[in-house]
C-alpha cells in the first residue's frame, strides 16, 4: 500500500531510525572482552546508556504535553520478559529418555484462554478488564483437540520422541501460541509414568488490513482459526477500488485438521483475482513427525491465471496471454527406520519412497508449449530431522522452533503428453546447523530438468543459504542479524517463463511490471531491533534492510554483467502474539536504480503483513517439478 508524503510521517521515521542506531550501536558493544577494568568501565557506560534513554523516555512520559500523553499512552516502561525454561529441544529429549518406553498411566491437560494467562506462570491470571473480555469473547481450545494431538495414550508405552515430538506439534498448531508437557517426577516408577499437557490459546479471530487515502483502495482480510473450539480454521479476504481490470477481488478458504485423529486435513480454497482464479479442493497427510510412516495426499483443482509475455525494449506497458487448465493430483509415501539396537533410542533418520501422479488438461493455451500430460514422478529420499527452541526470531518473544538436520532427494519421471513424451530428473540437497551461541546456518542446492530427445530443456539450478546471528542482549532491547542469499539460473527455459525481483522474489517494496529476466541472484541483509515497547499488547519492533538483485534475459546470460538493482530501508513492526492478527509492518524504502520505460518512484513507503524469511522444515515432502518463480 502507497502513502503519500508528509513532513510528520518521515519525521517520525527519522526519529525512528536514530533511535535504532543509537540502540544499536549500544547492543552492538555486547562482544566479549577481557575482563578487566576497561571491560567493566564498557559495561557500565552501556548500562548508563540504556538507563538514560529509558529515564528520559519516562520523564517525557510524565509532562502534561501532547508527547508527554502520547508516550505515556504507547509506551510501557516496566514489562520484563518471562523466563522461559528448557528452549534447547535435544536437551528436553535426553531428559526424557529415562521414560522410554514405559507404560502412560494419566494424561492431565490443562488448557489456558488466550489473554492474561502463563504456560510459565502459574500465578498469572487475567486483572484488566480487556484481558476479561477478550476471554468472554473467545472458545478456548477442547481438550479432545489436545489429546488428539498427541502422538502418545493413556496405558500404551511410551515411544522415544514422542514427548518433545508431541510438544512441538502442539505449538505449531496456528490456535495455539505455545505448549508444554511434563512428566510428573513425584508420581513416576520404573515402569510407568503421568504426564502433564498445559496448552495455551491465541485469540483466533483475526486478521488484517489496509488502505491508500491517495487512491482509496484497501483490503480486509478476516480469519477465524479455531471456529467454535473445534480447530476448524475459516480464511477470507477482499480487495476494492483497484487500479486493475476489474475494481474488486476475494478469496475464501476453509480447513479441518487432524480428521478423525488421522492427521489428515482438507483444504478447500477459492480465489477470484484479476489475474489468477482458482478452486480447489485437497485431502493430505504430510510427514508431520518425524516418527510418521505414511504421508500422501488427493485433490483437484481448476485455474485460470495470466501470465506476463517477454517484454521488448520499447514496451511501456504489459502484455499477457491467458492460460487455464484442470488439473488432478495423487502421491503416497512410505518412510521407513533404520536399525537401531539401543531401546531407549529412536535414530532420527528416515529413508523414504513417495510416488505421485498428476493429470493436467488445458482448455485455454497461450502458446504451443502447453500440452495436455500425465506426469508420473518417483522421489528417493534421506532425511534426518531434529528442532531446537529458541525466541525472538520471527515472533516476539514466544517459544519458536528451529529446524534442523539434512535432506536429499533424488527424482525421476515420464510425462506422457498429446504432442511429445520426456523423462524428468531432479536433484536436491539441503542442511542446516544450530548452535545457540553462533547461530543458525542453512544451505540448499537443488537441479532439476526435463530431457526431450537428448535434450535438457525447462531446467533450473537453484543455491540458498540463510544465516542469522544469536540473540544480542542488553535488558530488554534484543538485536538479531539476518543475511539471505538466493539464485535461479534458469537453463533452456520457455519465453513465457520469466522471473521478477519484485517483493519476496527480490527487493523488499519494489514494484515493477515490466522488469523480468530467466537469471537472478538476491542477497538480504536484515537487522532486527525488539525494544520494550508496547501498545495494547503490541509489542515494537524496528528493523533496517539492504537488498542487491542481479537479473538477466536470456539461457546464456550472466546476471552479474550488469548493476545490480538496490533496495535500502528501515521501518517498525508490530504484533500482539495473544491474537491472531498478522504482524504490521510499515516500511520505507530507497531504490537508486530504477528500471527503463516505467514511472517508478524511487522513495516509498509501504505496509506489509508477509514475513520475509522462513524456515525449510526437513520433512520430506511430495515428488514433484521444482517451481521456477
Amino acid at each position: 500500500m502507497a502513502f503519500p508524503r508528509s513532513p510528520i510521517l518521515s519525521c517520525m521515521l527519522a526519529c525512528l531510525l536514530g533511535a535504532w542506531l543509537l540502540a544499536g550501536n549500544a547492543l552492538a558493544q555486547e562482544i566479549p572482552t577481557r575482563k578487566d577494568s576497561a571491560a567493566a568501565q564498557t559495561d557500565t557506560i552501556r548500562q548508563k546508556f540504556d538507563l538514560r534513554v529509558m529515564n528520559n523516555l519516562r520523564e517525557l512520559s510524565q509532562r502534561k504535553t501532547i508527547m508527554g500523553k502520547l508516550l505515556k499512552a504507547i509506551l510501557v516502561f516496566d514489562r520484563r520478559d518471562e523466563e522461559v525454561l528448557g528452549l534447547d529441544a535435544e536437551l528436553i529429549q535426553r531428559e526424557y529418555e529415562r521414560h522410554n518406553y514405559k507404560v502412560v498411566r494419566r494424561i492431565n491437560i490443562m488448557t489456558l484462554d488466550a489473554l492474561g494467562y502463563s504456560i510459565h506462570d502459574s500465578t498469572r491470571v487475567p486483572r484488566s478488564f480487556l484481558e476479561k473480555a477478550g476471554n468472554s469473547l473467545h472458545v478456548k481450545t477442547r481438550r479432545h483437540l489436545v489429546r488428539n494431538k498427541l502422538l502418545f495414550r493413556s496405558m500404551e508405552t511410551l515411544e522415544p520422541l514422542a514427548l518433545v515430538e508431541s510438544e512441538r506439534l502442539l505449538r505449531q498448531t496456528d490456535y495455539l501460541l505455545d505448549a508444554r508437557i511434563i512428566v510428573d517426577e513425584r508420581t513416576t516408577t520404573e515402569d510407568s509414568v503421568d504426564v502433564l499437557v498445559i496448552t495455551k490459546d491465541i485469540f483466533s479471530l483475526g486478521g488484517s488490513g489496509s488502505y491508500s487515502p491517495s487512491s482509496g483502495a484497501g483490503r480486509v482480510a478476516l480469519r477465524e482459526l479455531n471456529f467454535l473450539g473445534f480447530g476448524h480454521q475459516v480464511r477470507g479476504s477482499y480487495r476494492f477500488n483497484m487500479d486493475a481490470p476489474r475494481s474488486w477481488e476475494t478469496t475464501a478458504g476453509y480447513t479441518v485438521e487432524n480428521i478423525g485423529n488421522t492427521y489428515i486435513t482438507a483444504d478447500i480454497n477459492y480465489f477470484d483475482q484479476n489475474y489468477y482464479k482458482e478452486s480447489s479442493a485437497y485431502l493430505r497427510r504430510d510427514f508431520f513427525a518425524t516418527n510418521t510412516r505414511y504421508a500422501g495426499a488427493v485433490g483437484a483443482s481448476k485455474i485460470d491465471e495470466r501470465l506476463l509475455l517477454p517484454p521488448v525494449p520499447e514496451d511501456t506497458a504489459q502484455r499477457f496471454a491467458d492460460v487455464g487448465y484442470h488439473r488432478q493430483d495423487f502421491w503416497l509415501g512410505r518412510s521407513f527406520k533404520f536399525k537401531s539396537y539401543n531401546l531407549g533410542y529412536e535414530p532420527r533418520g528416515r529413508l523414504i519412497t513417495a510416488v505421485r501422479v498428476i493429470n493436467t488438461n488445458f482448455y485455454t493455451k497461450p502458446t504451443e508449449n502447453f500440452q495436455d500430460n500425465v506426469l508420473g514422478i518417483a522421489s528417493l529420499g534421506y532425511s534426518v530431522r531434529r528442532y531446537y527452541k529458541d525466541r525472538y526470531l520471527y515472533g516476539f518473544g514466544r517459544t519458536e522452533d528451529i529446524p534442523a538436520g539434512t535432506l536429499a532427494t533424488v527424482s525421476y519421471g515420464y510425462e506422457r503428453g498429446d504432442l511429445f513424451d520426456r523423462r524428468y530428473f531432479g536433484l536436491d540437497l539441503s542442511f542446516a546447523r544450530y548452535n545457540k551461541d553462533f547461530g543458525y546456518l542453512y544451505g540448499r542446492a537443488g537441479y532439476g530438468s526435463f530431457i526431450r530427445g537428448g535434450t535438457w530443456e525447462q531446467g533450473m539450478l537453484e543455491l540458498e543459504t540463510l544465516y542469522f546471528t544469536r540473540l544480542y542482549e542488553n535488558g530488554n532491547w534484543k538485536l538479531r542479524h539476518f543475511i539471505l542469499g538466493r539464485s535461479t539460473i534458469g537453463i533452456n527455459r520457455n519465453p513465457e517463463e520469466l522471473l521478477s525481483i519484485n517483493n519476496e522474489d527480490g527487493l523488499r517494496g519494489f514494484r515493477s511490471g515490466l522488469l523480468r529476466g530467466n537469471r537472478r541472484v538476491v542477497i538480504n541483509y536484515e537487522a532486527n531491533l525488539y525494544t520494550p515497547f508496547s501498545l495494547f499488547g503490541f509489542r515494537l519492533a524496528t528493523l533496517a534492510f539492504a537488498d542487491l538483485a542481479w537479473l538477466s534475459y536470456g539461457n546464456k546470460s550472466s546476471p552479474f554483467k550488469t548493476t545490480p538493482f538496490q533496495g535500502f530501508g528501515v521501518g517498525i513492526r508490530f504484533r500482539n502474539e495473544y491474537l491472531s492478527f498478522s504482524t504490521i509492518q510499515i516500511l520505507l524504502g530507497y531504490y537508486p536504480k530504477t528500471p527503463h520505460n516505467e514511472n517508478f518512484n524511487n522513495l516509498r513507503i509501504y505496509e506489509s503483513s508477509r514475513s520475509y524469511y522462513d524456515f525449510e522444515d526437513f520433512r520430506f515432502s511430495q515428488p514433484g517439478i521444482a517451481e521456477f518463480r
